[in-house]
């Protein structure tokens, strides 16, 4: 995953909501065209990457290198999400991760390049979904 027990990484425990998104409908009823009538709505996004983004938004001079499930329950999905420092001296000295220091790297996680975001854009180019 790319994680080294050193200086300059720093691990994000993070919990998302389990399940879709579900539209409010009084009685579930949609006045509309047929297409438009589904109640429970999947996310384009998986929760990991969800999880990956809010860690992004909060840390905004970090930068978001992975993450993995840690465990689950009825109502949360628990992650641990690696972040990078990209100032510190540790990480830019180090020529295997100091790829993450240059600023075209800033907010991955939004623009879907970790890993569980490239699996969200390949699953969407695959199923030609716009």
């Amino acid at each position: 995953l790319g994680f080294k027990s050193k200086q300059g990484y720093v691990i994000y425990h993070s919990r998302v909501r389990r399940g879709g998104r579900k539209r409010p409908n009084h009685k579930g009823i949609v006045f509309g065209k047929p297409k438009h009538q589904g109640i429970h709505i999947k996310s384009k996004r998986s929760l990991r990457s969800v999880a990956e983004q809010r860690v992004g938004r909060r840390c905004g001079a970090l930068r978001v290198l992975n993450s993995y499930w840690v465990g689950s329950d009825g109502t949360y999905k628990f992650y641990e999400v690696i972040c990078v420092d990209p100032q510190h001296a540790a990480i830019r000295r180090d020529p295997r991760i100091n790829w993450i220091c240059s600023a075209k790297h800033k907010h991955r996680e939004m623009r879907g390049l970790t890993a569980t975001g490239k699996n969200t854009v390949v699953w969407a180019k695959a199923t030609n979904s716009h």
